[in-house]
C-alpha cells in the first residue's frame, strides 16, 4: 500500500488559522498526513457538522520512534495483546487529559474505540507492515454554532495529541511490567485453551478464579465473591508457558449438568464458561477460564423471524403440517426458536451448546412420564432436547454443558454433574447416578436412534440489503445488543457472546462483505467462512473501504446469528 504525501505540520497550523471563523464546512482543507515530532499524524474524513459523527483521526509512530521490544511481536497472540494494551494505554490517557469540550455539540472531544474486560484483536491499534504503531481514533473538531474554531483545533492537535502520543505509544514512558503480564497473560489463556481438546475437555476453571460480575451492567469481577475451588475428582493441571502449572476444574467433553439451588452460582458458573471463549486482562478473575471456542450459548428467543431452518431433529408432524425440514415463521415461540438457535449453531459448527434452563422453552427442555402418558407422542410434534443430548453427542461429537434445577430424569443421560452449594462445585455424578437408579423416571424416549443429518441452508443475496430508499447501504451498532441495517434493525439480545459495541459493529459490516459471496451455491457456513479467511488475510480492515478504528475481531456464530436475525433474510436449501 502506498504511502500518504505527507506534509510538514506546520502546514496543518497554517490552515487552521487561516480557516478560523469561517463556515463549518471548512475543516475539510485539513484533511492529509502530516509530520510531527515524532509521529504522522493523519486526518482522513473531517466532519461536514459539529452535530455530525466525529472525525477520524490516526497517528502512525515509526517502529524505532515507539521503541517497543521484538518480543511484543513474537507471535500472533502477543501481538494481538500488544495492541489491545496500547489501545487501553490510549483510552486511560484520554481520560486523564479530562472532557476536552471546546464549543458545541461534541467539539473537542476526543474517543477511542473502549476495550471492555476482553482482550481481542481490535481495529483501534494496528502495526503495519513496518513495525509502525497506528491508532485510530475520533475527534469533534472545536466550532462556536457552525463556525470554525481553528485556535481550539490548533491546540488539540498541536498540545493534546502529541501528549497522547508521549503517555501511551512510546515504550520508554510505558510500564514495562505491566505490558509483559498483559502479554503472559493472553499467551497462557490461548495455550490453555488450545490444551483443551487434547485433554478430551470443553471447558477449564482455574482454582481462585473469581467468577461473579460486580452487576448485571458492570462487568468488573464483584468486590468479596468467593474463589473458585475445583473438586478434587475434576482437577486437572495444566503447564503454561508463563504461569507454569495451573489447577483447576475441568470440564469434560459430554454431557455436563450443573446443578444446586437457587443463588448457589449455577449460571454464574456457566456464564464464566460462556465467556471463556476469550482471553481476559489481568485482574478481571477469570484470566484462567478457558472454554473451546466452538462453545455456543443458546436461550429460547420469542418472536424471532427463523428462514428455512431443519427443525426436525426437534420438531416434526406439526398439527398444521408445515414441513419443519424447511421451518420459517415470522413470530417463532419459545420451542421453535430454540431449536432454530440449535440447529443454527450446527450448521455454522458450533462443537459444545450451553444453555440455561432459566432461559429456555420447558417444552424444549423436558416431557416427564407423566406428561407422556397424558399427552401421547402422536400427539405432541416436539422431541425434547433431553431425548436429543446424548445422539448429539454420540453422532455428532457436540458435547452440552447444561444448567438444570427442575428436573433430575437429566440424571440418567448426564456424564457429569457438579453440584453448585455456596459458589463452591462439589462433584455429585456419584450422587446422582446413584439417585436415579433408585428412583428410575419410567420416561420413555421419544426419539429415534440417532441424531441423523440436517439440511444446510443457501443464502440469498437479495435478501440482503442496507440501502435505505435511493441512498447508498448504511449500518451502525445498537450498543452491544443490536444492528441497524439500512431500514432494518436487528436483535442481538439473545446472542449473549458479543460482549462489546466494536463487535456489533464490526459484524454489520462483516454482513455486506457475506453478501458478495452469497452466490447461489454457497451455504451460510460456507459464506461465514470465507469473511473469516478474509480477516485472517487482511485484518479487520478487509471489513470496511477506508481504515476505521471501532471494530473488534468476532466469531462465526455471532455473524451467522445476525444475518439469520435480520427479517427480510431469504434462503434455500443445499440440494433443493
Amino acid at each position: 500500500m502506498a504511502r500518504e504525501k505527507i506534509e510538514p505540520a506546520g502546514r496543518l497550523r497554517e490552515i487552521l488559522r487561516r480557516i478560523d471563523g469561517r463556515g463549518y464546512g471548512a475543516y475539510r482543507n485539513c484533511e492529509g498526513a502530516y509530520a510531527f515530532d515524532g509521529f504522522v499524524l493523519l486526518i482522513d474524513h473531517a466532519q461536514a457538522d459539529p452535530f455530525a459523527a466525529p472525525s477520524r483521526v490516526r497517528v502512525r509512530v515509526e517502529a524505532a520512534v515507539a521503541g517497543f521490544p521484538a518480543r511484543c511481536l513474537s507471535t500472533k497472540t502477543r501481538e494481538v495483546a500488544f495492541r489491545d494494551f496500547l489501545a487501553r494505554g490510549f483510552a486511560a490517557a484520554i481520560d486523564a487529559k479530562g472532557p476536552g469540550r471546546r464549543g458545541s455539540g461534541k467539539s473537542g472531544q476526543i474517543a477511542v474505540a473502549r476495550p471492555g474486560q476482553e482482550v481481542m484483536e481490535r481495529s483501534s491499534v494496528v502495526v503495519t507492515p513496518d513495525r509502525s504503531v497506528e491508532v485510530r481514533f475520533t475527534v469533534g473538531l472545536p466550532a462556536r454554532g457552525r463556525t470554525v474554531l481553528g485556535r481550539e483545533a490548533e491546540a488539540i492537535f498541536f498540545d493534546e495529541v502529541p501528549s497522547l502520543v508521549r503517555g501511551s505509544l512510546l515504550y520508554p514512558t510505558t510500564d514495562a511490567l505491566a505490558l509483559d503480564r498483559h502479554l503472559e497473560v493472553s499467551e497462557d489463556a490461548d495455550h490453555l485453551r488450545a490444551a483443551l481438546r487434547d485433554r478430551g475437555l470443553v471447558a477449564f476453571v482455574a482454582d481462585g478464579a473469581i467468577l461473579p460480575r460486580a452487576s448485571g451492567v458492570d462487568d468488573r469481577p464483584l468486590h468479596g465473591a468467593v474463589p473458585f475451588t475445583s473438586p478434587p475428582s475434576l482437577r486437572v493441571t495444566v503447564d503454561l508457558p508463563n504461569r507454569g502449572t495451573v489447577a483447576g476444574m475441568g470440564v469434560p467433553a459430554g454431557i455436563t449438568l450443573i446443578v444446586g439451588g437457587g443463588f448457589h452460582g449455577k449460571s454464574t458458573l456457566l456464564r464464566a464458561i460462556e465467556r471463556g471463549v476469550y482471553t481476559h486482562i489481568l485482574g478481571d478473575g477469570r484470566e484462567f477460564v478457558a472454554t473451546d471456542p466452538a462453545a455456543v450459548k443458546i436461550r429460547a428467543e420469542d418472536g424471532r423471524r427463523v428462514e428455512k431452518v431443519d427443525i426436525s431433529p426437534f420438531i416434526a408432524g406439526l398439527p398444521d403440517g408445515r414441513d419443519t425440514r424447511a421451518f420459517s415463521t415470522d413470530n417463532a415461540s419459545g420451542s421453535t426458536s430454540q431449536a432454530a438457535n440449535i440447529m443454527e449453531a450446527l450448521e455454522t459448527g458450533a462443537g459444545v451448546l450451553l444453555i440455561d434452563e432459566d432461559t429456555a422453552a420447558t417444552n424444549m427442555m423436558i416431557r416427564d412420564r407423566r406428561m407422556q402418558e397424558l399427552v401421547t407422542d402422536d400427539l405432541e410434534p416436539i422431541t425434547p432436547f433431553i431425548d436429543r443430548a446424548r445422539s448429539l453427542y454420540r453422532d455428532l461429537g457436540v458435547s452440552t454443558v447444561l444448567v438444570i434445577g427442575g428436573s433430575g430424569d437429566y440424571f440418567d443421560i448426564a456424564d457429569t454433574v457438579v453440584c453448585m452449594q455456596a459458589y463452591i462445585p462439589e462433584d455429585a455424578t456419584a450422587r446422582a447416578k446413584a439417585i436415579a437408579e433408585r428412583h428410575a423416571s419410567d420416561r420413555f424416549t421419544s426419539a429415534g436412534d440417532g441424531f441423523g443429518t440436517f439440511r444446510r441452508r443457501v443464502p440469498d443475496a437479495g435478501s440482503i440489503d442496507a440501502s435505505r430508499g435511493r441512498r447508498e447501504g448504511k449500518v451502525a451498532a445498537d450498543g452491544v445488543r443490536g444492528i441497524r441495517f439500512g431500514v432494518h434493525d436487528i436483535d442481538l439480545s439473545a446472542v449473549p457472546q458479543v460482549v462489546e459495541p466494536a463487535q456489533t459493529t464490526a459484524i454489520a459490516h462483516a454482513i455486506l462483505l457475506a453478501r458478495g459471496y452469497m452466490d447461489g451455491r454457497r451455504t451460510l457456513h460456507e459464506v461465514v467462512a470465507r469473511v473469516g479467511d478474509d480477516i485472517s488475510t487482511g485484518g479487520l480492515d478487509a471489513l470496511t473501504p477506508h481504515p476505521v478504528g471501532g471494530l473488534a475481531a468476532f466469531r462465526p456464530f455471532e455473524l451467522a446469528a445476525a444475518i439469520n436475525r435480520l427479517r427480510t433474510f431469504r434462503a434455500g436449501q443445499k440440494g433443493k
